[in-house]
């Protein structure tokens, strides 16, 4: 897929305040220091379309963009510093918990992993939260860059092991990413674009 424009069109906290078009739309979300927004900005080829920040959490919002005029890339707030407890609905931010049981027009959920580290706790629970609401999803590593190419499988497996422990039958589709260096743009876009077909050609979003 090329990417021939991509517009910010709305931010808000309200689900109901969200785009009324029926495209489909893609969720990007992570820990608040996972890099994500420099991963939008590397997937649609803009270098400030999405807020990047030394501070982590810098959005806030449900942030929506409009690329080629027929999809929206939805940048959802971080939850690493959401305060942890025995509910996802308390753990998560109720508009991050809103946005994914409503919004009828989400397609897919994309995940965002630092491949350098362990599996952790929070982002486990919250595959666990998407999985229990039946809610599309894929795990994007993110800052393949910053670890070795021979470590890259392994840290991987070590994440495959930690989810299929975790109950899953098996590891769900994932991508290696960096933002440096482009890896995964153009496999995490072909994605994007078989997804997008088979929603038009069948009609799901009416």
């Amino acid at each position: 897929m090329k990417i021939n424009s991509a517009e910010f069109i709305i931010s808000n906290s309200d689900v109901q305040k969200c785009p009324k078009e029926i495209l489909p739309e893609y969720a990007f979300i992570g820990r608040s220091n996972v890099g994500k927004s420099s991963l939008i900005n590397m997937l649609t080829n803009h270098k400030s379309l999405a807020k990047t920040s030394a501070k982590p959490g810098k959005t806030q919002l449900i942030n929506h963009f409009k690329i080629n005029n027929n999809w929206f890339l939805v940048d959802l707030p971080g939850y690493g510093y959401a305060r942890v407890s025995k509910s996802a609905k308390q753990t998560f931010q109720k508009f991050i918990t809103d946005y994914f049981e409503k919004r009828e027009q989400l397609v897919c959920a994309f995940i965002l992993i630092d491949i350098r580290l362990e599996a952790q706790k929070i982002d486990l629970e919250f595959i666990n939260y998407l999985g229990e609401y039946q809610i599309p999803f894929c795990i994007v590593f993110t800052k393949a860059d910053k670890i070795g190419k021979t470590k890259i499988d392994s840290h991987v497996a070590a994440y495959r092991k930690k989810v299929l422990a975790s109950n899953w039958e098996e590891m769900p589709p994932y991508f290696i990413t960096s933002s440096l260096e482009a890896t995964g743009r153009e496999q995490l876009l072909e994605y994007i674009n078989q997804v997008n077909e088979e929603m038009f050609k069948n009609n799901l979003l009416l």
